[in-house]
């Protein structure tokens, strides 16, 4: 079975664990970087930005992280996740784990009174998912290798570049667990292209 961590430093950090077990993974929190060596794929929760920013510097996660990505293994952010993971930034702020070709707009879509549900068309899925958004952010601008994989209002909410994906909602706070599938598939590529490295 493989094995997803969530960082567990701030966010949702139990709904993310429940929703890896329902989609057949297992899951573990991840709170020192040393057990990023134990996990298949690694999921940054929504939270907030700076505040997790903070937290990662003092707990030491940042080149840990980026040797995790490095090492062609899945990270997930979500939301907040997704703002840590941009290689750019709106506004004066610098960009962090510098993961994704992609620009991102924080709180793009307003403050935590502008929460809203929608219905979503997202790549690979036949059914509307219906999105959670919560202070959202959304990417103002993609490189050429990413992949679109949902737009909200001509937004772009979630994408995908190599072992890297993000969501501007958080899949976690419903009971489907499609998007969390797209993870693990991602993941179960990732170990299946290390095996045949080793063969």
């Amino acid at each position: 079975m493989i094995t997803i961590g969530v960082l567990g430093l701030q966010g949702a950090v139990e709904e993310h664990l429940n929703q890896i077990d329902s989609a057949g993974a297992q899951a573990i929190i991840v709170k020192k970087p040393s057990q990023l060596n134990e996990i298949d794929g690694l999921i940054i929760p929504g939270g907030e930005s700076t505040t997790m920013r903070k937290l990662m510097d003092r707990y030491g996660f940042l080149e840990p992280i980026k040797t995790f990505f490095e090492q062609k293994k899945p990270i997930f952010g979500t939301c907040a996740g997704m703002v840590l993971a941009a290689n750019r930034l709106s506004g004066d702020e610098k960009p962090y784990l510098e993961l994704m070709d992609i620009s991102v707009k924080r709180n793009g879509f307003g403050r935590q009174r502008d929460s809203f549900e929608a219905d979503l068309a997202i790549n690979g899925m036949e059914e509307p998912f219906k999105a959670v958004f919560i202070r959202a952010p959304y990417a103002d601008g993609v490189g050429a290798d990413v992949e679109i994989l949902a737009e909200y209002d001509q937004k772009v909410v979630a994408a995908r570049q190599e072992q890297v994906l993000v969501s501007a909602f958080h899949p976690e706070l419903t009971g489907d667990n499609r998007y969390m599938q797209i993870f693990i598939n991602m993941v179960k590529e990732s170990l299946k292209e290390a095996e045949l490295k080793t063969c």
